[in-house]
């Protein structure tokens, strides 16, 4: 009995298995243990990257175009015009030679022109043409002028008072106001012609024997001498001048630039006012290499007539307070002699760069 019931039991225990097995067969799944949701952390984007700033154009340097008158008022521009045909100039000049201060002029006016050397009383005149469109950057002449004589046709001539009643011929422009500003201030009555308008044509007029007496600028001085050894130096009018005006105001020969240029390339500006100071220095450090450096740049033709000429050229560099005094003053006494000489007006402060 007691067999039976073991059997029995363990019978039971057999299909008990077997039901099991066949829910699983038939894809019953066992149960499993709930798993615990995870919480996923946040995707962080990355910040966009900067695009970087475009980087600006760096300003092509300045490169002035520049005129220089032949003779006296373009001797100290000789060194930096070899200099910068050189490549050795700190800006890219584009200089050129004229003969005629009025070209100069009228290409200021119409932009062409940024820098320029020319007489002071042409300077001040394109200020009042254009309205304030140039500014005076330096003087670089004094006095230059000097009466000539033809001691076989013409007068004794020791003084000023021995021209009472003369004629004497002189070239347009500056040389005939300074002239006729001495005479007037001296009291001397003196006929004034200007009918060779050029220095160098009245200069080969006074060495032809056809006039006997001539103001007239250096190295035309030189020149018409060594054509004609019956010429004389009669007066130093800059002596003359500070006779009657206060010494050391005539003032001839300056550089100006478009106010336009100077107000976009102040560097620029001062490079050249720091380069022509240096170029000016050399005919008083080494003559014979500035004469030199003339001939070879056109300024003058002829190296030896301009190394005799400089020591009587007064070649100067003037700026700031000290070139606003000497110009101001000397333009001072064209204006009540001449308004038209200077334009018509003096001046207003904005024409002194630096002053």
């Amino acid at each position: 009995m007691k067999r039976t019931l073991t059997a029995l039991l363990a019978l039971a225990i057999l299909l008990c298995l077997a039901g099991c097995g066949a829910d699983t067969a038939a894809g019953g799944a066992p149960t499993q243990e709930p798993v615990a949701e995870t919480t996923a952390e946040p995707t962080v984007e990355p910040e966009p990257t900067a695009e970087p700033a475009p980087t600006e154009e760096p300003a092509a340097p300045a490169a002035p175009a520049v005129m220089v008158l032949n003779g006296t008022t373009g001797f100290g521009m000789a060194k930096l015009m070899a200099d910068a045909a050189d490549g050795a100039a700190g800006l890219d000049y584009a200089f050129s030679v004229e003969s005629d201060a009025s070209a100069v002029s009228a290409a200021l006016v119409n932009g062409t022109c940024d820098i320029a050397a020319l007489p002071t009383n042409a300077a001040a005149a394109v200020y009042n043409k254009t309205q304030g469109g140039v500014q005076l950057l330096a003087l670089n002449t004094r006095g230059v002028l000097y009466l000539v004589v033809n001691s076989q046709s013409g007068p004794a001539v020791e003084s000023l008072a021995d021209l009472e009643g003369t004629t004497v011929y002189a070239p347009a422009q500056n040389p005939t106001f300074i002239f006729k500003a001495i005479c007037q201030a001296a009291g001397v009555d003196v006929t004034v012609d200007d009918t060779y308008a050029q220095p160098a044509d009245l200069r080969t007029a006074l060495a032809a024997g056809e006039v006997d007496m001539a103001v007239l600028p250096e190295p035309m001085v030189t020149i018409a001498m060594a054509a004609n050894a019956d010429l004389t130096v009669a007066l130093d009018l800059t002596a003359e001048w500070d006779k009657v005006y206060p010494a050391g105001s005539l003032v001839q020969g300056c550089v100006v630039a478009r106010t336009a240029f100077v107000e976009e390339n102040p560097q620029a500006v001062d490079t050249f006012l720091a380069e022509y100071a240096d170029s000016v220095a050399l005919l008083d450090a080494d003559p014979d290499a500035a004469a030199a450096l003339i001939e070879q740049t056109g300024v003058f033709a002829q190296a030896a007539v301009a190394r005799k000429a400089i020591p009587n050229c007064n070649v100067c560099f003037l700026t700031g307070g000290e070139m606003k005094t000497a110009m101001s003053g000397y333009l001072s006494v064209l204006y009540d002699l001449a308004p038209e000489s200077v334009g018509g007006a003096l001046p207003g402060d904005d024409f002194y760069y630096g002053a």
